[in-house]
């Protein structure tokens, strides 16, 4: 059986810690980070362009669409986060693989870097392997239906927004941090779901313990329902909002700056990646991605980076 305290929230995570440094050192925690910088940009300046040509067809097309302003954020946002997901997939699927990757894994199953990360899946698997876990990453576009009304909720509540005043760069933060934290908690499990069936199909441990295999969206909650009940769901949520919730917040803020200065969207694009650079590697690049995202069953070669979620 499993020690109880692997399941608790700290202790969950400081086994993990102890775990990466203990078998993989320093280099542990920052595997999978060059699919990371990659994809990060592409993912943004895809998200950001369609989200302005949605919210220019809605309001046009749409004249309803003056009445219900919040509406046309939302369904902007949800094909903007749709259109990024599956256009960037191949790259988080590389980016999870090899997240999972540790000295335990036998030395011809190990990726030399992304270009053979990319060539031994697609031997391997095929080419929908690149699409593994898509069906969660789109079912967790919803979470804007959460997040933008309490965005909006949280900016009417300001003083400023009560004086009539335009809102100061802190409650920027703390409205669209706040909002993304309750829409993160809500809508979690997607992320527990999208990693386990981006998971490598079966590997085997010198000890002969098997990975268990997620076939499909379905047997995957199926599985995670029987064995680990609801917590099972939420493995990891907790160093996910670490990393999720000031990253989110900055992005808005920069956001809603270069549209207040009247900037395009690519200079809102750099002035979005200008800001971030210096706090990239602390809130995105950072061993906070590894901790969250990794689901291999406890007993498994990748044992000690996934603590969380079992």
């Amino acid at each position: 059986g499993h020690d109880n305290a692997d399941h608790k929230g700290f202790m969950g995570a400081s086994r993990v810690i102890s775990r990466i440094w203990h078998e993989d050192g320093l280099r542990g925690f920052y595997r999978g980070l060059g699919p990371t910088v990659i994809g990060y940009l592409p993912t943004w300046a895809i998200y950001f362009c369609v989200y302005d040509a949605g919210k220019k067809f809605f309001s046009s097309e749409f004249p309803l669409a003056q009445q219900h302003p919040y509406a046309v954020h939302i369904a902007s946002a949800m094909i903007a986060g749709a259109t990024s997901t599956t256009t960037t997939s191949p790259m988080w699927v590389v980016k999870t693989r090899s997240m999972l990757q540790t000295s335990s894994v036998p030395e011809e199953h190990q990726y030399r870097n992304m270009i053979d990360a990319f060539s031994k899946i697609y031997k391997r698997e095929g080419f929908m392997a690149f699409y593994k876990g898509l069906l969660p990453s789109l079912l967790g576009v919803f979470h804007v239906v959460v997040q933008f009304p309490l965005y909006e909720h949280f900016k009417s509540l300001t003083a400023e927004a009560q004086r009539g005043e335009p809102l100061t760069s802190g409650s920027i933060l703390l409205c669209s941090g706040g909002s993304k934290m309750l829409a993160s908690i809500v809508t979690y499990p997607h992320e527990v779901l999208r990693t386990r069936l981006q998971m490598i199909p079966t590997s085997t441990t010198l000890k002969g313990v098997t990975q268990t295999h997620y076939p499909s969206l379905l047997q995957t909650i199926y599985s995670i329902a029987k064995s680990e009940g609801i917590p099972g769901f939420y493995r990891g949520m907790g160093v996910n909002l670490v990393r999720t919730v000031p990253s989110s917040g900055l992005t808005i803020l920069t956001y809603v700056f270069a549209h207040l200065l009247q900037l395009r969207i690519d200079y809102a694009l750099l002035g979005h990646t200008c800001l971030q650079v210096v706090v990239l590697y602390v809130l995105y690049f950072s061993p906070h991605p590894l901790l969250c995202d990794h689901s291999a069953p406890l007993g498994g070669p990748n044992e000690h980076v996934c603590g969380l979620f079992q």
